[in-house]
């Protein structure tokens, strides 16, 4: 080989290393943009400064009479209690119909009983609605402090602020029966009976929130888990924030919300977009409004994957940080301000 064909031999060369390096470098910048895409639909970061104020418009005191009330004045209210559940849905609607609240019933029957959603509306009557709702039943015989008597509490609260409150759109709240198991994930939940019901009516839902469980926090390390491992390098190890979840379609309507409730209070706001593949993402009454077609989400202090009391006998009224779950109330009452207009 001569001079001159080795140089144009180490010239190609050269040139080839030149294509795969920006070939690896365009690979690379792909991967880390798919990542860095991934990432923001996921978790919807919002990046605004927190408000340095402390909650004023809810009382801590008063969402823990309503936990104590249902979780032991009217315990245990697990489907197979009839008396009890009646008397939780007496007290849940007295209560809206003093928070100014035009309240009904909701009756069904299931294998001869009959059960009630307690439903009262606020606002204008507009064509277009927002429903929030929170399930009143527990998991057979236990307390249901957090689960979810705290969500009720929070719905309950919720009404007296919007009692307040000039709206511009329609406030649904709904307080419903039969969302634990054995009728998890059937026909016969409350909360199937309503999303069914405004489907058939042709009834518009600009968006659907549910409250499961917010009572619940912890400063301690570790103190949160997650359905997936690797979601412990995007979000915190300690449970001391509310989460905001929805599904992969939904992610510009979980910022928005994230984004509400961040103006509120002080309290940290997560959020996550995930399929219903991952335990967890579906547990709640949203459920039946995805299944019907509507705009839905939950709110929750993520359930298990932080608070080991539930569906326990632990799950009782002395375990909850009130103060907190006061805060999560305004930021729902925020979201409602916002995404009303």
């Amino acid at each position: 080989m001569n001079i001159f064909s080795a140089k144009v031999l180490q010239e190609q060369e050269i040139s080839q290393r030149k294509r795969l390096k920006m070939v690896f470098l365009i690979v690379l910048s792909l991967v880390i943009a798919l990542n860095t895409i991934i990432w923001f639909w996921v978790t919807q970061p919002v990046f605004l400064q927190k408000p340095n104020k402390e909650n004023q418009l809810v009382e801590a005191e008063k969402l823990k009479s309503h936990v104590k009330a249902l979780s032991e004045t009217f315990f245990p209210r697990d489907e197979g209690n009839i008396e009890n559940l009646n008397k939780v849905a007496s007290y849940i609607k007295q209560e809206f119909e003093t928070a100014k609240g035009i309240t009904l019933e909701q009756p069904y029957k299931v294998e001869g009983q009959t059960y009630k959603n307690i439903i009262a509306y606020f606002g204008p009557d507009t064509e277009e609605r927002i429903i929030i709702g929170a399930h009143y039943d527990s998991a057979g015989q236990l307390p249901g402090a957090d689960d979810n008597a705290s969500g009720v509490a929070g719905i309950i609260e919720l009404a007296y602020l919007l009692g307040k409150t000039t709206l511009p759109i329609k406030v649904e709240l709904v307080a419903f029966t039969l969302e634990e198991p054995p009728y998890f994930d059937t026909a016969y939940m409350g909360s199937a009976i309503h999303a069914n019901s405004l489907k058939e009516q042709n009834i518009k839902v600009r968006l659907m929130i549910s409250i499961e469980m917010i009572g619940y926090f912890s400063d301690l390390p570790n103190s949160q888990e997650f359905p997936v491992s690797v979601l412990n390098l995007v979000y915190p190890t300690r449970g001391n924030f509310i989460t905001v979840i929805g599904n992969l379609e939904n992610g510009l309507t979980v910022r928005q919300v994230k984004k509400a409730m961040q103006k509120a209070t002080s309290l940290p706001v997560c959020s996550i977009n995930a399929p219903r593949s991952i335990p967890g993402i579906d547990f709640s009454d949203h459920l039946n409004y995805w299944n019907v077609g509507y705009n839905a989400l939950m709110i929750s202090d993520t359930a298990f994957y932080r608070n080991k009391n539930y569906h326990t006998k632990h799950d009782t009224a002395d375990k909850l940080d009130y103060k907190r779950m006061a805060m999560v109330v305004e930021d729902l009452y925020q979201v409602l301000l916002e995404i009303g207009k």
